[in-house]
């Protein structure tokens, strides 16, 4: 995993150099586990990464890394300036997050330069593995009106790396990406290839504005100089959000993996969960073809925050009830209720996950949801709805 963010840094500016962009990398963070290891793995990389234009920075904390980050993102107003822009990866364990919230949400607020871009990389212990307790960032980006990324594997950590970056230029924003302790510290085999061609598949801001008639506040959404204190500041931030669910709508991140047009209930799953939802029904012996058959919905969700709505409103359609799996805290359950309350009939579906119907506990928002933790409560579920899936 922590391999894969720094070949995401190659990988954005080779994407760039194709395109014509002379941009250069930044990364700048405070190492902690499960994201302990990025400076060591740059400083035995040597001189590669600065032949290559990517330029690392170890700070002496995260807010000082935040800032010098923020400053990435000055280039390219700069007349001095000797590329076209700088695309930044701030990195920090979970309570670094906390720790430097005043400098990332300021950053945020101000904004990314459009052919630049900020990934805020929050190394998330969900198990408390090695940290002094259990964290999860994502309530802390979505305060900020920050879009928040959920990869749930290493493949993905690559692939949302890209897609953020091309999401932060659209929008302006600085997007969080939750990095696992149980993704990044994990090993596996990728198709790099894969990974390109779906990012070569993603509209550009041209089309995202002209297919979806969004128009930004005048001024823009991105990094200016001076900034100076005003109410256009939180204007921008909340216009910043309409530019992701924008870019989202056209160059969607969240997945169907089970259509099912003619499904009464579904699933809905968010980063790592979906893979351990995955292995519970390959345990319970449950293929996805027979998901479809017996009519259960299952879709995965990439974008945490905001949601994107013509993507949910489709799902939903025709569902009695919506299991939602994620780990933590309601985040997407949450946004899911405030989406669909005023919903007409046939698109307002009861909604479980860390609770039932009833108020009852259901999902555990307690530590890390694991295949052996998590079996029982999908293979009730679907018993009580699909009988014929009953193990």
């Amino acid at each position: 995993g922590t391999q894969a963010l720094l070949r995401l840094m190659r990988m954005q500016r080779q994407r760039d150099a194709a395109r014509g962009l002379g941009t250069q990398g930044f990364i700048s963070g405070y190492r902690g586990s499960p994201l302990g290891m990025v400076d060591q793995a740059v400083w035995k990389a040597g001189p590669k990464f600065a032949e290559q234009g990517i330029r690392f920075l170890p700070a002496i904390n995260e807010e000082l890394a935040a800032t010098a980050v923020l400053g990435t993102q000055r280039v390219e107003a700069d007349l001095q300036r000797t590329c076209d822009g700088v695309f930044a990866l701030w990195y920090g364990k979970g309570p670094g997050v906390d720790r430097a919230g005043d400098a990332l949400k300021h950053g945020h607020a101000y904004g990314a330069s459009p052919q630049g871009g900020v990934l805020m990389v929050a190394g998330d212990d969900h198990g408390c593995v090695s940290s002094s307790m259990p964290h999860q960032s994502e309530q802390a980006f979505q305060s900020w009106h920050a879009p928040v990324l959920a990869p749930g594997s290493v493949a993905e950590l690559l692939s949302f790396g890209l897609y953020g970056w091309a999401l932060s230029r659209y929008s302006g924003a600085w997007v969080g990406l939750c990095a696992l302790s149980e993704v990044v510290e994990s090993g596996a085999t990728v198709n790099l290839d894969a990974v390109l061609a779906e990012a070569a598949g993603w509209a550009d801001a041209a089309t995202v504005s002209a297919r979806t008639g969004f128009v930004p506040p005048s001024g823009g959404l991105h990094n200016r100089w001076p900034d100076l204190p005003s109410l256009q500041i939180e204007q921008r931030a909340h216009a910043k959000l309409d530019a992701v669910r924008a870019f989202a709508r056209i160059n969607p991140i969240d997945r169907d993996i089970v259509a099912a047009p003619q499904a009464t209930v579904g699933i809905l799953t968010v980063g790592k969960a979906h893979f351990d939802l995955l292995e519970v029904l390959r345990r319970l012996d449950i293929p996805l073809a027979a998901l479809a058959e017996a009519g259960v919905r299952l879709r995965k969700i990439g974008l945490s925050f905001p949601l994107e709505p013509t993507g949910i409103d489709t799902f939903v359609h025709g569902l009695d009830e919506v299991l939602v799996i994620e780990e933590k805290g309601p985040v997407v359950e949450a946004q899911l209720r405030a989406l669909l309350y005023n919903a007409p009939a046939g698109r307002r579906p009861v909604i479980v996950g860390k609770t039932d119907a009833h108020g009852a506990p259901l999902v555990s928002a307690l530590g890390e949801l694991r295949p052996s933790r998590l079996i029982e409560l999908p293979a009730g579920w679907l018993a009580r709805h699909r009988p014929a899936l009953a193990r």
